[in-house]
């Protein structure tokens, strides 16, 4: 898969794309990470890409034309590619969706700054807008570092057991949160790790851990509970 990262600040993706999983995928061949220098699209001696909003009001926005550019640059035909723009009034983004993404072949991520995104861009050029939730950041990065990770661990291949990802939270239509995990030492302070855990039988370990997914999730997202998509 090819992510391509269209940013004013390449070197803030460099420490993520490098470490840990990513890095692991990227050594694999299952990923490939593209960054892209939006201020190497701008206009004239000082490479500009943003102009003053129409109509006045506060900030600046990035150029139509400058982004068009960029993306244009990226594209390639026969793949199956989407374009998304990381907005703080996007789509709330969900585990479903970075499944989606993890079968394209290519995924075009822009990221906005300054005060918004010339709307004729949004139009001719982004499949769809995306938000990681409801507050407003400095810029479009961090939710694209968001997107990057939670699609590439999802890439066949990239997790050693491919398992982990299927029965975490949201990972399937019941959106019911994981259940609570435990490790070694069996006794930690004055806490025990609960006795059917230990008990061998997996019948009512699977049992166990459904009903501490529901107590989990009623707990802290009732609202999944009713949840269908």
């Amino acid at each position: 898969m090819r992510i391509s990262i269209i940013t004013l600040f390449p070197e803030v993706f460099e420490p993520i794309l490098n470490s840990s999983i990513l890095k692991r995928a990227q050594a694999k061949g299952k990923v490939k990470f593209e960054l892209i220098n939006l201020r190497e699209f701008g206009e004239g001696k000082h490479q500009v890409v943003d102009g003053r909003p129409y109509g006045g009001g506060a900030g600046m926005i990035l150029k139509a034309d400058v982004l068009a550019k960029a993306v244009r640059s990226l594209k390639t035909e026969n793949l199956k590619l989407k374009t998304i723009l990381m907005s703080a009034s996007g789509t709330p983004y969900k585990q479903k969706k970075a499944q989606e993404f993890s079968k394209l072949d290519q995924l075009i991520i822009v990221c906005g700054h300054y005060e918004g995104v010339d709307q004729r861009f949004i139009d001719k050029y982004i499949d769809e807008e995306a938000s990681i939730g409801d507050y407003v950041l400095t810029g479009g990065e961090i939710p694209a570092m968001v997107i990057v990770d939670s699609v590439t661990r999802l890439i066949p291949g990239v997790l050693e057991k491919p398992e982990a990802t299927e029965n975490e939270s949201f990972s399937d239509s019941s959106l019911l949160l994981e259940y609570p995990q435990y490790t070694r030492p069996e006794k930690f302070e004055d806490q025990k790790v609960p006795d059917v855990l230990l008990s061998g039988n997996h019948a009512e370990i699977a049992k166990w851990r459904m009903e501490q997914s529901i107590k989990k999730t009623r707990k802290t997202r009732p609202e999944l509970l009713t949840q269908t998509d």
